[in-house]
């Protein structure tokens, strides 16, 4: 191939220029003798301009967002701290679907109902062009599913990196953060539990204290998600209970997979636990112990009496049976018998009198006959337990139970509307009109009628909506009984006894701040006005937010340096 030939050679790039060109110190000269035009501008607008992007800007931080929850308060409690750190950073969490630019849906697992739900409301925002960031058990359990190709997913235990898959999301790309936590090669209980959160009833606080679970059952999608059993130190759940204490919390629920499995990783156990928290639990506070296998909950059955009696800590435990029949515990791989589900509830209801026992059963499991199921309505029959959750089987894909010999479809229904037609036989709370109860008042009822109160036993009283009763004890006298409720009048006699505790949040202010971070801004804790509180927290949150991606992006930047001087490097040893 010809070469390419110049008839004069340049010595140097500069003999490009002739005498004729301007030389750049003239041009520097020239400069000085321009004057600059100003353009007037109409100041206000501008700033009103800078201050609010437009509505289809795609600048993280300014979208509004709509959440979705499903599920356990385990999968509650993640949403409540993914909505804090979102708006923490700018962003607007709204209850308008429709108004949203960005749909983050927190899905459950469990059944295939729930699945169904979580799948619709993508198909929904996909027509409605919403961008989409998926939460929950079913992506950490199944990424790979055809209706979640392209979408942008956020593991368990990832929810602290939320804000960065939600501005990638909205910029347009796709992002999936699924791993584990671990330090030093040791799984963690999830996110840092001092995040930034809102809480959905600002009087009551969800404390996961640990997450996955020892158990292996034929029938749960849980584990998939969850994983093994990994708790949070002692120290770490007591601080978050007395955080929450200071931001006007008067109930806490303890929540996790499997709470009687606590500790059992890290050297501890349940009611160590407990015992060190209801030091820290005030006057006229509560503390509700979650849900608890039977097998973890034997060895402990002295301490856990005594702790269910503690004055501050409901009487109430939830421990599910799932079938009464051994055959089919071993079939669901349960890891007890019947006769330890029995020790268990005989020995609570003696040594504390009057408590609440809620259990979980399974109609139609693969392999369950008709004597297998009379069994468990024999069990039901004979405790009468005041709080039931019967629940048809559904094969989750993936698990060995989807893979047995399944019931017919119509049985199981036949046995789910047979075990509720027991459960309906009896009234539980029948016996106690006439009592007086204290009761502590942290909601509303659905049909907006009255307030929802608890007493001692968990057991739920609606009481007139006086508005000086909400977040306080009160007394009441019992009148009225229902299948699920009490009705209560507050007694003429008793005074509203006021927890001692600080204010709540307004409902959708962020919490999780502490004294250290508002004193970077320069604001004492006990000098925030209510009016300026929601936009400090915000303020707040948001330099935290800031200063820990910070420390991840100069991680990043330096083993990007390291590495190409190590390139460097390997490049002049090559060609020495």
């Amino acid at each position: 191939m010809p070469s390419a030939s110049c008839d004069t050679l340049l010595d140097d790039i500069e003999d490009l220029v002739s005498q004729e060109d301007l030389k750049p110190q003239d041009r520097h000269f020239s400069r000085k003798h321009i004057v600059p035009k100003v353009r007037k501008r109409n100041t206000q607008k501008y700033l009103q301009e800078e201050n609010s992007p437009p509505s289809d800007s795609t600048i993280p931080g300014i979208q509004k967002i709509w959440m979705r929850t499903w599920g356990c308060s385990h999968n509650n409690s993640d949403g409540e701290y993914m909505a804090g750190q979102l708006a923490a950073y700018g962003y607007e969490i709204t209850d308008n679907a429709a108004d949203a630019d960005l749909w983050l849906l927190n899905s459950c697992t469990v059944k295939n109902p729930a699945e169904d739900h979580f799948r619709h409301s993508i198909k929904k925002a996909q027509e409605e062009n919403k961008k989409i960031v998926l939460a929950g058990c079913v992506p950490q359990a199944q990424p790979r599913q055809d209706y979640l190709k392209g979408l942008s997913i956020i593991g368990v235990q990832q929810i602290d990196r939320v804000v960065e898959v939600v501005e990638e999301t909205i910029k347009g790309h796709s992002v999936r953060l699924l791993g584990q936590k671990k330090s030093n090669g040791k799984r963690l209980g999830g996110a840092p539990l001092d995040l930034p959160k809102i809480r959905k009833n600002p009087l009551i606080e969800i404390i996961s204290i640990n997450t996955g679970c020892l158990n292996a059952c034929t029938y749960c999608k849980t584990k998939h998600a969850r994983g093994n059993l990994a708790s949070y130190p002692i120290d770490e759940l007591v601080d978050r209970a007395k955080q929450s204490f200071q931001e006007g919390v008067c109930e806490i629920w303890m929540t996790s997979e499997d709470t009687g499995a606590y500790g059992r990783d890290v050297g501890t156990s349940l009611p160590a636990l407990l015992w060190k928290l209801v030091e820290v639990v005030p006057e006229g506070a509560m503390l509700r112990l979650g849900m608890t296998n039977p097998p973890y909950i034997l060895e402990h059955l002295e301490e856990m009496a005594k702790i269910l009696n503690h004055p501050k800590v409901y009487a109430f435990l939830h421990i599910p049976v799932q079938s009464a029949s051994d055959t089919v515990l071993m079939e669901m791989k349960r890891e007890y018998c019947v006769a330890d589900f029995r020790r268990v509830v005989d020995f609570l209801k003696e040594k504390v009198p009057g408590i609440t026992l809620a259990t979980d059963i399974i109609c139609g499991f693969p392999g369950e006959t008709d004597q297998d199921f009379q069994e468990t309505v024999k069990l039901v029959e004979e405790y009468k337990f005041p709080s039931l959750f019967i629940n048809q089987f559904y094969p989750r894909p993936g698990t060995p139970a989807a893979k047995m010999p399944q019931v017919p479809a119509q049985v199981k229904k036949q046995r789910t509307r047979d075990l509720s037609r027991v459960f309906h036989s009896y009234n539980p709370y029948d016996h106690k009109i006439g009592q007086r109860q204290q009761v502590l008042v942290t909601e509303e009822s659905f049909d907006s009628k009255f307030y929802v109160a608890h007493n001692r036993f968990y057991e739920q009283v609606l009481v007139p909506k006086d508005p000086t009763f909400m977040g306080k004890m009160i007394e009441v006298d019992i009148y009225e009984a229902g299948k699920h409720f009490m009705k209560g009048q507050p007694a003429s006699d008793a005074r509203v006894y006021t927890p001692s505790i600080s204010k709540p949040l307004a409902k959708g202010e962020v919490s999780g701040l502490t004294e250290e971070l508002r004193s970077r801004l320069g604001k004492p804790l006990n000098s925030v006005s209510c009016a300026s509180a929601t936009g400090l927290d915000a303020a707040c949150s948001r330099t935290a937010l800031c200063l820990r991606r910070l420390r991840q992006d100069s991680a990043l930047r330096v083993s990007v340096g390291l590495a190409l001087c190590a390139l460097l490097l390997a490049f002049f040893c090559r060609n020495l």
